[in-house]
């Protein structure tokens, strides 16, 4: 504890700057004492015991839509840099979308579902894998890595990409997805919402998804080392939460014009084509997460269990 203490004091200016810069006037965080010391710090220093020089350390950071995946891993990736003295480089699974114009062609040929965007087979599985396969060479060369604007629906131009120039000891990938797996034939016939009943009728769209996890993704996912993994209390939680970031994302926002932003019912449509998957993973993910961070209805951390010690 004198340890986690000490971690604390030396973390929680850089902590706190960055939480308040995620804040918006109605929306505070609450209890972010208790969440970096008795949460956060417990779980860094459980990743820098796994540390080995000789290659990264990949870790999966998932979670449903709105449980604070991207706060959750900059807040860990302040302590691990601060205080641990490591090499960071943190990315979301959300920047290795498709393009509008890819997604655009494959809505034409495979589903017209898979315009939008987020469900396994909507991003680029390819530049994942040589990003993994790159990191963990001898002679490491600099890197540079999409970045995805929501706010335009788009990826953004080359010039706005991830630079990465030296080989990270900890990479964090994040997404709502991280770690899924694929479901057997009998459980896809069966439609979940009424997007599934209504606008996929032969249910090709759930294969072709399922699909993609059985293939390319499982192929991504066995290149983690550990999953980390934010549990809510039920999908009705998750929509709730997204819908407040739409809100953050519009009222944060500089350049208002160009911006995407969903309303109450689109939230609702959106987030119909995650839950197949999102609600598998709360069946399966504890399973097979080495962290599990439980989450209560008030959008707190309420408790930690470490499968994997």
């Amino acid at each position: 504890m004198q340890l986690f203490d000490e971690c604390f004091l030396k973390v929680k200016t850089d902590c706190f700057r960055f939480i308040s810069s995620q804040e918006t006037k109605n929306e505070k965080f609450k209890n972010k004492d208790r969440m970096i010391r008795s949460f956060l710090i417990p779980v860094c220093f459980w990743i820098a015991k796994k540390i080995n020089k000789k290659k990264p350390l990949i870790i999966g950071l998932a979670g449903g839509q709105g449980t604070g995946k991207t706060t959750i891993t900059s807040i860990i990736s302040i302590i691990l840099k601060k205080y641990f003295k490591l090499d960071i480089f943190k990315i979301s699974i959300d920047d290795f979308y498709k393009t509008r114009k890819q997604r655009t062609l494959l809505s034409k040929n495979k589903h017209p579902l898979l315009m939008t965007r987020g469900v396994p087979g909507t991003h680029d599985i390819d530049i994942m894998l040589n990003f993994f396969k790159k990191i963990k060479v001898k002679n490491f060369k600099i890197l540079k890595l999409p970045k995805f604007n929501k706010g335009v629906d788009d990826r953004c131009k080359q010039s706005l990409w991830y630079k990465i120039q030296s080989k990270p000891d900890v990479v964090i990938l994040e997404g709502w997805c991280v770690g899924a797996r694929s479901q057997n034939s009998k459980e896809l016939k069966k439609p979940v919402n009424s997007l599934e009943k209504i606008h996929d009728q032969n249910f090709k769209w759930r294969q072709y998804v399922n699909y993609q996890l059985k293939t390319k993704y499982k192929k991504l996912f066995n290149q983690l080392d550990y999953i980390l993994f934010l549990k809510a209390k039920n999908f009705s939680l998750l929509r709730r939460w997204r819908l407040k970031q739409e809100k953050k994302l519009w009222l944060k926002s500089k350049n208002k014009k160009n911006l995407k932003i969903m309303n109450k019912d689109q939230v609702k449509n959106f987030m119909d084509t995650y839950q197949r998957i999102t609600q598998q993973m709360f069946k399966d993910m504890p399973k097979y997460s080495s962290i599990i961070m439980n989450l209560n209805s008030s959008h707190q951390i309420k408790n930690i269990r470490y499968r994997y010690k």
